[in-house]
């Protein structure tokens, strides 16, 4: 017996077809899949660029003074980003290959934002730049220096990254984090 459904007696079924053939035309595809969507939330990365390209922000040393804290909803409090400890004048570099997608002031601190492959986009701040929208930039090229009065009162730079628009925690790009090799089961 085969089933079919008459969509004059479901309407709501219908219009949730047409609303979801209307959101796949207007916005296209998703990016990523819901599963990859709902990790970057948790501040997990899940298909990035290699963890041997990106480079930290600032020279050593780098101590963190406060770590990422993923929000639990997109608008909730949190911290989206790392706070490396850092005085005014210290050089800032790229921390990847990437074209510079913003450089200027975001209500009173200065941020430098670069658009990197596979959906990464990093931000720092403070930073007085040193490079303009539309430059190209190189993983370690110098990009400007810290500024002051940033977030945490001109002693740190605040260092946060976004994949498909969702932040995730900068470390899992910056750690060289060995492969887990998973041995036999002993009796």
């Amino acid at each position: 017996m085969r089933a079919s459904l008459n969509f004059s007696r479901h309407p709501i079924v219908w219009v949730a077809v047409l609303v979801a053939l209307s959101a796949t035309l207007v916005f296209g595809p998703a990016p990523a899949a819901a599963g990859e969507r709902a990790g970057a939330a948790a501040g997990l990365v899940t298909s990035v660029t290699p963890i041997d390209s990106w480079e930290w922000p600032t020279a050593p040393p780098r101590p963190i003074l406060r770590p990422f804290e993923a929000p639990p909803t997109p608008y909730a409090a949190g911290h989206r980003g790392i706070d490396v400890a850092a005085t005014p004048g210290t050089a800032v570099r790229s921390p990847a290959d990437g074209l510079v997608s913003f450089a200027g002031v975001v209500v009173d601190r200065p941020v430098l934002s670069i658009r990197h492959a596979d959906g990464l986009v990093s931000s720092i701040e403070p930073v007085t730049p040193g490079v303009s929208a539309g430059d190209a930039v190189t993983a370690g090229q110098p990009v400007g220096v810290v500024a002051r009065d940033g977030h945490c009162d001109s002693r740190c730079v605040h260092f946060g990254v976004r994949l498909y628009g969702e932040y995730v925690n900068p470390l899992a790009l910056l750690s060289k984090i060995e492969r887990a090799v998973l041995l036999p089961l002993g009796r």
